[in-house]
């Protein structure tokens, strides 16, 4: 999708996705799949993210694009854009391969996917997640792993705004 060194084909189009899925099924692997927006990356995500990745044989993510960060988070986000969030998390180990979506939830993905395991952040849970019934419907179990405190873009950008206030 991008030609940006290192992405190593781990940012896929849907339709792309599915295939290679299909593949690594026949094989037996397990799926996980997580979403978000992953808007300034911190310390809080790639500790997620190892803990989703150890979950399965494959971690997927669903990334959030530009449009559907703007419509979650308001009009002064996302900080970064999603090329370069796609471009930063294709740098980690643990992300095998990573989708962009506009949509305000994941569920089309999701049924694109089909994960075994769908895992979200601590600030969730697995019974008032709205996505749990397409997961569910395919055979798959969401599973919420624990938040690192304190570690949140949300910390991240107040800090930067009050040291910015701070400037004689």
């Amino acid at each position: 999708m991008y030609d940006l060194i290192g992405i190593q084909n781990k940012v896929v189009q849907a339709d792309e996705l599915e295939n290679i899925l299909n593949e690594r099924r026949k094989k037996g692997d397990k799926i996980v799949f997580t979403n978000g927006c992953f808007d300034v990356l911190h310390v809080g995500h790639v500790r997620y993210l190892l803990q989703a990745r150890l979950m399965g044989d494959m971690l997927v993510v669903g990334l959030n694009s530009d449009k559907s960060v703007r419509l979650l988070k308001g009009d002064k986000r996302p900080i970064v854009p999603d090329r370069e969030r796609a471009e930063l998390l294709s740098h980690l180990a643990s992300v095998d391969y990573i989708c962009l979506f506009d949509e305000l939830r994941p569920d089309r993905l999701i049924e694109r996917v089909k994960p075994d395991i769908h895992v979200k952040g601590g600030d969730y849970r697995a019974e008032n997640l709205p996505e749990a019934k397409t997961v569910e419907r395919f055979g798959g179990k969401v599973v919420v792993v624990g938040l690192v405190e304190g570690k949140s873009t949300t910390n991240i950008i107040d800090k930067i705004i009050q040291l910015h206030a701070a400037r004689p």
